[in-house]
C-alpha cells in the first residue's frame, strides 16, 4: 500500500477503524498499463523524459530539508545575503496525487518519510524542484523584490510538478493570517504580568540565517554567535506557551536555558512589532536520536556514558515535576541534545505530544478518543460517541483544541494529559523514560523502526522490548517495570517497506496487498479502541468511587528510578 496521507487516516490512525475509503493498488497499476500501452503518455516517449537533473553551475537556490509528507521544503535564497529567516517554504502538490510518471521519475515517495537536507539532497525530487525556482528567478529583474515587505512564514507554491520547468505554475502566498495571529511583547506582558520576565529584542534584520534543521528549528548567527531560533509558521499559540513554560522553569543542568532573545519583525498592516519566535543556547553535537547509534557504530560509546546521560535525564525530570510543577509529554531521543561537555539536555517544551509508538497506554487511550472525536470522514455518530466520552474526562476539551492563536488563560493544548492527575502524568513520564532508557543502552534511535511518516539514518534491527547484549541485567529490570502496562503497537503487523506500507508477516515477499493491510490495521484498531474504551469507562466509575488507582500500572516513581540510576552508577 502506497504511503499517503490517505493511508495515515485509513491505517495508521485509530479513524481506520471505522473508514469506509477503500485503498487499493487498482489505480497505480492501471496507470502503468495505460503508459505502456499508450504512447501519448509512455516513459519511452522523449517528451516525457526530464532533459535534466544536473544542478545547475550557479545555484541560485538550495534546499535544507522537507516536511509535511514531503509537500514542503525549506527552500534558502542564495542570492540574498544576509538571509534573515523569514520562513518562506516552497509548496508543492500533495506528493501522492502527482501523475504517476512524475512520481517514479523524481523518486517522490521517499520524501514522505525522509526529512534531513543530506539525504533528501539526492533525491529527483529535490534537484526537480531547486531546476524550477532557478528557472523561475532568471527571468525576473531582481529576484529580492520576492522577499521584499513579505510576512514571515509565507509561501512559495508550484501549483503544477510539469516535466519540463517552464511550464510551471508559481506563485507568492502572503501569510497575512499568520501575521495577525502574532503578538507583540506587550500584549504578552499584559497576558502574563510581572512574574514572567521577557528576555530582550532583537530585530529580524539583525538575525541571519545559517540552515535550517527541521521544522520550527533553524540556526542563526546574531552578532557573531550562533543562537538556535525557534519558530513556527503556523498555531503560533504552541509557540507562546513554550516560551512562557521555559521562562517559568528553573535552571536545571540538563534542562535547556531560558531564551536569551526574542526576534520580532514589523508586521505590514497595523504597525504591530510581532513577536516571531525566540533564541536559545546552541549544542552543535545534536540530538541522541542520531548521535547514539552512530557512537555505537564506531565504538565511541560506553556504558559509563550511556549511565551518565541516563542519571542526567532521570534528574531532569525530577526537577520538572517537583520544582517547576510541570509536566513532559515530548520525550524521545529527538528531544535530547547533547552539550559540548557531554551532558544531555532536554529540548522542545510546546507540550504537545509523542506519537503512540513512544507514549504510556493511558495517554494513548484517551489520545484515540479524541482522534475520533474530531475527526470528519467518519460517521457523525461515532466521532459524536466518542466527544461525549472525552467531555466526561474533560469538559470544554473543545476549547483547547479551538483556532491557532494563543489565547490567555491558556495552561496548554494538550487534551490527553490534561485528563490525568498528577499521579498518572509521573506515571506516564516514568512510561515514556523506560522507552528512553531502553533506546540509549540498546544505542537505537527509536523504540521500533520503519515509522510510517518518518525514517531514520540508522533504523533498529532489534526492537523494543527485545534485547541485544547491551542492556545491563539490573537496568533490563528497571526498564521493564518503568513499561509496565506495555501493549505490541500496529507495528507488530504493519510496517513501513521503503514507500510502502506491509505486513510485516509478508515483508520482503512482495506479497502483501493493500486489501490486506486496511483489513488488518482495521480489525486491529477495533479491539484496541474497545480495549481503551473499557479501560477509560473502568477509571471513570473508580474516579467516581474514590477507589481509583492512579497508578493503575505499579510503575516506580521518578525519583525511585533516578535513584537506582545513581545506585548503578556508583
Amino acid at each position: 500500500m502506497e504511503l499517503s496521507e490517505q493511508s495515515i487516516h485509513d491505517v495508521i490512525h485509530p479513524t481506520a477503524a471505522f473508514s469506509s475509503h477503500r485503498l487499493n493498488g487498482d489505480d497505480a497499476s492501471s496507470s502503468v498499463g495505460l503508459a505502456e500501452m499508450n504512447w501519448q503518455t509512455s516513459s519511452l516517449n522523449p517528451k516525457n523524459r526530464i532533459d535534466s537533473l544536473d544542478m545547475p553551475k550557479h545555484p541560485l537556490w538550495e534546499i535544507d530539508g522537507c516536511t509535511a509528507f514531503g509537500g514542503q521544503f525549506y527552500a534558502v535564497p542564495l542570492f540574498l545575503d544576509p538571509m534573515r529567516p523569514l520562513r518562506v517554504d516552497v509548496f508543492i502538490p500533495e506528493p501522492s496525487k502527482l501523475p504517476l510518471n512524475i512520481r517514479e521519475l523524481l523518486d517522490v515517495d521517499v520524501t514522505f518519510h525522509t526529512r534531513d537536507k543530506e539525504r533528501i539532497s539526492r533525491l529527483g525530487l529535490t534537484r526537480h524542484v531547486l531546476r524550477i525556482l532557478q528557472f523561475w528567478v532568471t527571468s525576473m529583474e531582481d529576484p529580492r523584490k520576492i522577499y521584499k515587505n513579505l510576512p514571515f512564514g509565507s509561501r512559495i507554491v508550484l501549483q503544477n510538478i510539469p516535466i519540463n520547468i517552464s511550464q510551471a505554475n508559481i506563485i507568492v502566498a502572503p501569510s497575512h493570517a499568520l501575521e495577525m495571529q502574532l503578538l507583540s511583547v506587550p500584549e504578552l506582558e499584559a497576558f502574563w504580568g510581572p512574574d514572567i520576565r521577557l528576555p530582550p529584542c532583537v530585530d529580524i534584520g539583525e538575525v541571519a540565517y545559517m540552515s535550517q534543521l527541521h521544522d520550527s528549528v533553524c540556526l542563526v548567527n546574531i552578532g557573531g554567535r550562533v543562537w538556535i531560533f525557534k519558530a513556527l509558521t503556523s498555531y503560533p499559540k504552541y509557540l507562546y506557551h513554550e516560551l512562557r513554560q521555559l521562562l517559568k522553569i528553573s535552571p536545571h543542568p540538563n534542562i535547556v536555558s531560558q531564551p536569551a532573545h526574542l526576534v520580532t519583525k514589523k508586521c505590514s498592516f497595523g504597525g504591530k512589532t510581532a513577536v516571531l519566535g525566540f533564541t536559545l543556547e546552541y549544542h552543535p553535537p545534536g540530538s541522541l536520536r542520531d548521535l547514539i547509534p552512530f557512537l555505537q557504530l564506531h565504538g565511541n560509546v560506553g556504558l559509563q556514558d550511556k549511565v551518565k546521560w541516563a542519571v542526567e535525564l532521570s534528574s531532569a525530570l525530577v526537577h520538572l515535576r517537583e520544582n517547576s510543577k510541570t509536566f513532559y509529554p515530548d520525550l524521545r531521543l529527538d528531544n535530547i541534545v547533547l552539550s559540548a561537555d557531554g551532558s544531555v539536555v532536554m529540548v522542545d517544551f510546546e507540550q504537545r505530544g509523542v506519537w503512540c509508538e513512544f507514549a504510556a497506554p493511558e495517554v494513548n487511550a484517551i489520545e484515540y478518543i479524541r482522534l475520533l472525536a474530531i475527526d470528519q470522514e467518519i460517521p457523525e455518530s461515532t466521532s459524536a460517541h466518542y466527544s461525549q466520552l472525552l467531555s466526561k474526562m474533560l469538559p470544554r476539551w473543545e476549547d483547547m483544541g479551538q483556532g491557532e492563536d494563543y489565547r490567555w488563560p491558556s495552561d496548554g493544548y494538550n487534551i490527553p494529559w490534561s485528563c490525568l492527575t498528577q499521579k498518572e502524568q509521573e506515571s506516564c513520564e516514568v512510561y515514556m523514560l523506560g522507552r528512553v532508557l531502553w533506546c540509549i543502552f540498546e544505542a537505537k534511535s527509536a523504540p521500533q523502526r520503519a515509522a510510517a511518516w518518518l525514517s531514520y539514518r540508522w533504523e533498529p534491527i532489534v526492537e523494543f522490548p527485545d534485547y541485544t547484549g547491551r542492556t545491563p541485567g539490573p537496568l533490563r529490570d528497571l526498564i521493564d517495570r518503568c513499561t509496565r502496562g506495555r501493549r505490541p503497537g500496529l507495528s507488530k503487523h504493519i510496517v513501513r517497506e521503503g514507500n510502502q506500507l506491509v505486513l510485516r508477516r509478508l515483508e520482503g515477499t512482495g506479497m502483501s496487498t493493500p486489501e490486506e493491510v486496511q483489513d488488518t490495521a482495521k480489525k486491529w484498531w477495533a479491539e484496541e479502541i474497545q480495549a481503551s474504551e473499557n479501560w477509560l469507562h473502568a477509571r471513570l466509575r473508580g474516579m467516581e468511587r474514590g477507589d481509583w488507582n492512579e497508578n493503575y500500572y505499579d510503575r516506580p516513581s521518578l525519583r525511585e528510578v533516578h535513584a537506582e540510576l545513581r545506585g548503578f552508577a556508583a
